[in-house]
């Protein structure tokens, strides 16, 4: 377990060294968000049709959304990862005496929380000064606000688990953009990164919400904006445990499996 303390510590604190980055990505979150916002407004405003968030939930969920991009996109890879597999490089990560799955977990988990550190707050302070119905707002009681750390905890873990079988993926394939682009684009709409999940029809919604990207941003995101509140957040609770065990555990055999049939070509 030290070894992988240390391996956070050292990944954590060389990530917060990309300051200018970080800047840079504050100020495009933020004008996209309010940018995904008027967009929802002019929708709303139009009264086509009943929608099934109150505005100001919506200003909170996608705030929230772009103040956590780094923790809850899976299509925010570890590009070092993916050219240790194709390059052969794996080898010498593979002689070292460490667990190959929980590195590769723990070097994710630091580089996102580090980056998540320099971007998150400062998006939420100028978001919640913005008028009304546009800024972000307060969670909806005491009782949401300590369920969606909860979850936010839990989703995190989950978006982690399912990015690993996307890196071990590549063990098996000639390059990994096939597979990555499928897995954002898949994300991306069933997570809600696209579209809340609450604005699908409910045939839909009751399909995704048997899937691992329901228990991803979606649910700590909903929860925070009230939208989900009761019993309900328990159910989501336990679903979130179930998928994080179920990849977790499907992740390590399939790591398992890759390494017994890995071939490194080179000298």
């Amino acid at each position: 377990m030290k070894q992988y303390l240390s391996l956070f510590r050292i990944r954590f604190i060389n990530s917060l060294q990309y300051r200018a980055a970080a800047y840079g990505g504050m100020v495009t979150q933020f004008f996209w968000g309010f940018m995904t916002l008027l967009l929802f407004r002019a929708f709303y405003k139009s009264g086509a049709a009943d929608f099934p968030m109150e505005f100001s939930r919506l200003s909170s969920y996608i705030w929230l959304q772009q103040a956590f991009l780094t923790l809850f996109m899976i299509w925010y890879f570890d590009m070092d990862i993916f050219n240790s597999i194709t390059s052969g490089n794996v080898a010498y990560e593979l002689a070292r005496p460490v667990d190959l799955y929980k590195m590769w977990f723990t070097k994710n988990v630091a580089t996102r929380l580090s980056r998540a550190t320099l971007r998150s707050f400062p998006i939420l302070i100028v978001a919640a000064l913005l008028p009304k119905p546009y800024g972000f707002s307060l969670p909806y009681s005491f009782t949401n606000f300590a369920m969606f750390l909860i979850t936010a905890v839990l989703a995190f873990l989950i978006v982690m688990a399912f990015c690993m079988l996307v890196y071990i993926s590549t063990f098996y394939t000639m390059s990994s953009l096939g597979v990555r682009i499928v897995a954002a684009a898949l994300s991306d709409f069933l997570t809600g990164g696209i579209i809340p999940l609450p604005f699908l029809p409910d045939n839909v919604q009751r399909i995704i919400g048997l899937t691992p990207f329901a228990s991803m941003q979606n649910l700590p995101f909903l929860i925070y904006s009230g939208h989900i509140a009761g019993a309900e957040m328990f159910r989501g609770i336990m679903l979130q445990v179930f998928w994080l065990a179920a990849l977790v555990f499907i992740g390590r055999l399939w790591m398992n499996s890759a390494l017994k049939r890995v071939v490194i070509q080179g000298g």
